[in-house]
């Protein structure tokens, strides 16, 4: 006994003697950045056909990692940009044409998922949206706005001034006032020249005109490229940024040239087809510089994931005598590549459903798993500052549900942020939003209006 108590002590007193190692010596450094970036339309056959045509692609030679996401909507085996949008900001898998809501709740009356971008925001990190689409397209709605058509325009455009956020940047949207977004608070920049002259600390809205996805443009002239766009909108959020920062990148134009690649409808080829496919070669080339700004940045910073995928595949991109050949025009539901620079998000050759991505990159920043996914819920959703008087209080509840009964009308500038067309009548009028609110609480039936929004949506 004495014997085995005297071993206990020795190497208790060897044990301090030892050199204090780390508890975890591999342990990777605390990550404060998130860049996602999202080729729209990407799947890992138009990597190939970009090596097929000469383009040295950075992403595929220098990623950590190399998976593979699931891309269905919750209504289709094939997504749309707003449901595949949604998953990626949200967390959620949603109807096709849903921007940022729930798939049993697409008008939001009841909660609304908050977006990776808006957490983001809320823990008072930067935030960016940068993209080659319109800022209202259906990607860059996703992480900055809520509606349950991607179509509402203007509705999506009035959030987004409303966001509080760093930047948002992509293309001209028709009848956005300048002088509107410079009154909500925004910088509102058209040109190159206005973008690079930004200071940090500066909100801005960028409404460019042109062909940002190209990377043939003037490297002088007045439109921005898409991997100018990604490294000034990095330098802005990351500047004299101790607490991090939030940016997505969408390269929109690998989706919209492989659109326009179809074969006729007799089987043979466009004649325009090789000016087309050099089209979606040169998007991927453009999404490529933008991912290797990104990843460098990341590699210099250490404390930034960069994560690559994509929101759906388009063009059913498939060999064909030994050539990547388009077969089709429209979206499938190939699984899409995920890539990954810095700290470890996947395995390698994981395959992961397309919703579990940002709760993935959350994780990995080490916030609470109760952070995100998360909800909107009513009180902020269903009622909302309907009375706009800067709060919301009691007196928006109940203007609401005198609304939804009919003891009240509705307001015209209050429409659009409440309901869409829902008995399809080519207008929005109060007889949609007393509907919808009516359904919400049991006193109307919802199966008209809403086997029509299904039946729009399932296409």
């Amino acid at each position: 006994m004495r014997c085995k108590k005297g071993l206990g002590l020795l190497l208790a007193l060897l044990l301090l003697l030892l050199p204090v190692m780390p508890a975890f010596a591999d342990s990777q450094p605390e990550i404060r950045n998130i860049i996602l970036l999202i080729g729209d339309g990407m799947g890992p056959n138009h990597l190939t056909l970009a090596r097929e045509h000469g383009v040295d692609l950075f992403m595929d030679k220098n990623a950590n990692a190399y998976g593979f996401s699931r891309t269905r909507s919750a209504d289709h085996e094939v997504t749309d940009s707003a449901a595949g949008g949604t998953a990626l900001a949200c967390g959620v898998r949603t109807l096709n044409r849903a921007i940022g809501t729930y798939q049993n709740d697409p008008a939001g009356l009841i909660a609304l998922p908050v977006s990776i971008a808006e957490v983001a925001k809320a823990r008072g990190m930067r935030t960016g949206v940068v993209t080659t689409d319109l800022t209202s397209g259906a990607t860059p709605s996703c992480f900055s706005a809520h509606t349950r058509d991607r179509d509402n325009e203007a509705q999506i455009t009035a959030q987004q001034l409303a966001s509080g956020y760093d930047l948002i940047w992509g293309n001209e949207v028709d009848k956005t006032d300048r002088a509107a977004v410079e009154a909500a608070g925004w910088t509102c920049v058209s040109t190159r020249q206005e973008m690079e002259a930004l200071p940090v600390g500066s909100r801005s809205f960028g409404q460019f005109t042109g062909d940002t996805w190209r990377t043939t443009l003037d490297p002088d002239g007045d439109v921005p490229m898409l991997a100018g766009m990604t490294e000034k909108a990095i330098a802005l959020l990351s500047t004299n940024n101790t607490k991090g920062f939030f940016l997505m990148v969408e390269g929109a134009h690998i989706d919209k040239m492989s659109h326009k690649t179809q074969k006729n409808e007799d089987g043979t080829k466009d004649p325009n087809y090789p000016s087309k496919v050099e089209r979606a070669v040169d998007a991927m080339r453009g999404f490529d510089n933008a991912v290797r700004i990104a990843a460098e940045f990341a590699a210099k910073d250490g404390h930034t994931v960069v994560l690559v995928t994509a929101d759906h595949e388009t063009g059913d991109l498939r060999p064909e005598n030994g050539v990547m050949t388009y077969h089709s025009g429209s979206h499938t539901g190939v699984n899409v590549p995920v890539l990954v620079f810095g700290p470890k998000v996947i395995e390698d050759g994981e395959v992961l459903d397309n919703k579990e991505i940002p709760a993935r990159l959350a994780a990995v920043c080490g916030w609470d798993k109760n952070a995100f996914p998360a909800a909107r819920t009513v009180s902020d959703v269903l009622f909302g500052d309907v009375d706009f008087d800067g709060s919301v209080s009691a007196g928006d509840a109940r203007l609401t549900l005198r609304r939804s009964v009919g003891l009240e009308d509705y307001g015209e500038e209050t429409l659009p942020f409440l309901v869409s067309d829902v008995d399809f009548d080519g207008i929005v009028t109060a007889g949609d939003a007393r509907a919808v609110l009516r359904a919400s609480v049991g006193l109307e039936e919802p199966s008209v209006w809403r086997a029509g929004y299904f039946a729009r949506t399932a296409g």
